[in-house]
């Protein structure tokens, strides 16, 4: 018989405690931590000589972001590419005047972000177009000009008058903000006009529109003077649910 102990008693060197039995479906991820935190601790050296891990730190590298280069410093909207068309085809055809195009553009590029108010009163809107007149001696527009094209585009149902010199875009047409603060916006007007279809912001545009357009386009099948269409015709989504409890809505 050999007189050399077994080989478990020749074994040299700190043995790992034995891990801690863990439960439930943690055990097998608390053996994980376990063994990478001791294996991670034997590897550290520090000048030939071994170091216990103290701690380990993550950095994590932001996700690039695209966005949108747009000239100017006041950021971008977004506008429905058939309503920017419309109002090209509207100039051409005289069936909007330069004041009215001009006071909607203003305020639409002026909308607080996220809520498609723009604050004005009708003097700074005023002021604000006559900016690069005034520096080049040109012709200037006039307040009562002004407070004329704001009634005509209220009528048009393109802006609405919310009070404190508050201007309300149709932000259907032109919004700056993100599709939820759009739906946001959408779910208010909706509860101060009562779901009416052809209301603001539903009923669109001003009347005598080409016949091509009228038929081609089924939101203003009925026309852009701001009536309202046919029953049911043009509900907001938010209002949907309404549709099957049998209210009328009158324009």
């Amino acid at each position: 018989m050999s007189s050399e102990p077994p080989a478990r008693s020749r074994q040299r060197g700190r043995q790992p405690a034995p891990l801690p039995v863990v439960a439930g479906d943690e055990a097998a991820y608390g053996d994980i931590l376990a063994v990478l935190g001791r294996q991670l601790g034997e590897q550290a050296t520090d000048a030939g000589r071994r170091s216990r891990l103290t701690g380990v730190h993550f950095e994590y590298a932001e996700e690039p972001k695209s966005v949108h280069e747009m000239a100017g410093g006041a950021g971008y909207s977004l506008a429905s590419n058939w309503f920017t068309q419309l109002l090209a085809q509207l100039a051409v055809a005289n069936s909007i005047t330069k004041s009215q195009l001009c006071v909607f553009l203003y305020v639409a590029g002026g909308q607080l972000p996220g809520t498609g108010i723009a604050q004005y009163t009708q003097q700074e809107i005023t002021d604000g177009l006559n900016r690069i007149a005034v520096q080049k001696g040109g012709k200037k527009t006039t307040r009562s000009t002004v407070n004329r094209a704001v009634q005509a585009l209220c009528g048009y149902n393109w802006v609405e008058r919310v009070g404190n010199g508050r201007i309300q875009i149709n932000v259907r047409l032109w919004f700056q903000g993100s599709s939820a603060a759009q739906q946001e916006v959408l779910a208010g007007i909706a509860k101060r006009h009562g779901c009416t279809p052809g209301a603001f912001p539903y009923g669109v545009g001003p009347a005598g529109v080409h016949e091509e357009e009228r038929s081609a386009d089924p939101a203003v099948k009925d026309g852009f003077s701001g009536r309202a269409r046919s029953r049911g015709a043009g509900i907001p989504h938010q209002c949907a649910g309404e549709r099957s409890t049998g209210r009328q809505s009158h324009g």
